[in-house]
């Protein structure tokens, strides 16, 4: 296999039936946080491998060391890239985060070595992300996007927040 553009994983991600418990117990084990929630994000585009789909969830996200984690929390009955892997409300780690500097060209590269995006999706117009699918050869999907003003300016909040955190204020609401 060739090489596959994109950089260390910038953040791990989980499955999960209530985000906000993950996080609360991740961060009880583990000492990560504090964690951004974000329910309902809103989505303009959403295919489900390459058809039209519906994908209504909440996400919390907060540091864990060196890298981001994310809880995701499917609040819809679709099927998803998410209940695919793990169906029947089981849960688990489901797909690592790459940041690539052309979003569509890594993808066709992606999709070139037999790996098709599971779910693309935009949360306003031209801010993708892409779920590439390794399951067969890794287990979890590969999450791909480009590093936009907003993208970053997450990845920063949440890494700021974790620089001298004392463990209160722990769950912190916001919006995309």
């Amino acid at each position: 296999m060739s090489f596959l553009p994109g950089g260390p994983a910038r953040q791990i991600a989980y499955f999960v039936p209530d985000a906000i418990e993950a996080a609360t117990r991740h961060s009880a084990l583990f000492g990560s946080g504090p964690y951004y929630v974000a329910e309902h994000i809103p989505l303009v585009t959403c295919l489900y491998y390459g058809e039209p789909s519906h994908f209504d969830h909440t996400s919390a996200y907060g540091q864990w060391g060196e890298v981001m984690v994310e809880f995701v929390q499917q609040n819809s009955t679709e099927r998803s890239c998410f209940t695919d892997l793990y169906p029947d409300g089981k849960q688990g780690m489901h797909h690592v985060a790459l940041i690539v500097d052309d979003l569509a060209a890594s993808m066709r590269g992606f999709e070139e070595a037999g790996h098709p995006a599971a779910l693309y999706a935009e949360v306003q117009p031209g801010a993708g992300f892409a779920m590439m699918d390794f399951v067969k050869e890794l287990g979890h999907f590969i999450e791909l996007y480009e590093p936009t003003e907003a993208l970053l300016g997450v990845y920063d909040l949440v890494r700021s927040a974790s620089i001298g955190w004392d463990g209160s204020d722990l769950i912190r609401k916001f919006g995309f």
